[in-house]
């Protein structure tokens, strides 16, 4: 699984790097995304709706996100 570290990047900087980056996946990998802002969720959340998601706050204010292409 590859990791995307975006921690202290804002929006939109994450949902740009994760575009780059998920093309270059095997259908079914996942890109894993660390982030400490919640409106990086928030975003994740709307643009990849059509992927699978899994969310996981790991610490207060900080979550990894893995994201699956379909």
């Amino acid at each position: 699984m590859k990791k995307l570290d975006c921690f202290g990047d804002i929006c939109p900087v994450p949902i740009i790097k994760i575009i780059k980056e998920l093309p270059k996946l095997e259908e079914g990998e996942a890109l894993e995304v660390v982030t400490d802002h919640s409106c990086v969720v928030e975003s994740i959340k709307y643009k990849f709706k059509n992927n699978k998601l899994e969310i996981e706050e790991v610490m207060n204010g900080v979550w990894e996100i893995r994201i699956y292409k379909v």
